[in-house]
């Protein structure tokens, strides 16, 4: 026979079972810290990237230059471009409402950690930046005076993720030729009715068996856009995992197909050449439009 004491013994230790279950439950989702970059860095001190590049103008302006940073100032943005393609090597671009930069890395597989629409802070103190003919990065001194990767365990030191990825926040502008370039390079972008100059039903965007020029690792492509004749290189590693994949071309009209490119718009200045420069990030920033 089941007494009053005996029901409400019952009910009290199923009571304390159940708030036992909901502690648990809570402890279980409280947020843990981030195994990549340094979670101790703090939120003060941001400025934007414009005023980064507005700061230190002849670092940036200079065709080959770098600078250490000694002032504890931070910046803060979204990733808009990785590793993912192999097209951007141990590099990621960054950007936030005011500009884009480069921040070259040491590093393969950044993309696992620093996926597209991931926020993140930098803090500048003791990196450096440059201007690697005139695109601005921030990197480790190289071969002198120019701009290059910096080690993976100092930029594991120096930046620190927030949130989760958010892709949504991440959109291309529209491209123009004519844009500013110290305002723009860097910046995502997206180019409409772009035909490939090269395009012939059989050549590549990167190949690697001599039958284009290659330079660094890469290969420089001639575009029109709007069936004008453009300054604008699409360039593209013979390493990135769409290099084998043919220029649009319509082998049953035999001209090239137009289609819309998305990148990084990136610059390289050479003596009296300034040239926008567009890194595909990977194979879907190609869209054919026929």
């Amino acid at each position: 026979m089941i007494t009053t004491y005996s029901k409400s013994l019952a009910l009290s230790v199923f009571c304390l079972l159940s708030m036992f279950c909901v502690s648990c439950e809570k402890d279980w989702e409280d947020p843990v810290n981030v195994p990549y970059g340094n979670n101790s860095i703090t939120e003060d001190n941001i400025i934007t990237i414009a005023e980064l590049k507005a700061q230190y103008p002849n670092v940036f302006a200079a065709t080959d230059a770098n600078k250490q940073i000694t002032e504890d100032i931070k910046i803060r943005g979204r990733v808009t471009g990785n590793d993912i393609g192999s097209n951007l090597y141990k590099q990621f671009s960054l950007q936030d409402e005011t500009g884009g930069l480069i921040v070259a890395v040491n590093q393969s597989g950044l993309s696992g950690f620093l996926a597209l629409g991931q926020e993140i802070i930098i803090d500048l103190k003791d990196l450096y930046i440059g201007g690697y003919r005139k695109q601005p990065e921030i990197g480790q001194p190289y071969n002198g005076s120019s701009i290059g990767r910096m080690n993976k365990d100092i930029f594991q030191k120096h930046f620190k993720i927030v949130g989760t990825p958010d892709p949504s926040k991440v959109a291309p502008i529209e491209f123009d030729e004519k844009m500013n370039k110290d305002e723009n390079c860097g910046k995502l972008v997206i180019i409409r009715n772009v035909t490939f100059t090269d395009a012939n039903g059989t050549n590549s965007f990167a190949p690697g068996d001599g039958s284009a020029s290659v330079v660094g690792g890469c290969v420089n492509r001639n575009i029109k856009i709007n069936d004008e004749k453009s300054s604008v290189v699409i360039r593209t590693s013979t390493y990135a995992r769409f290099a084998a994949v043919p220029l649009p071309y319509d082998n049953v009209n035999k001209r090239p197909k137009k289609c819309n490119i998305t990148g990084i718009a990136t610059r390289y200045a050479s003596g009296s050449n300034d040239t926008w420069q567009i890194l595909i990030r990977q194979e879907s920033d190609i869209e054919v439009l026929e």
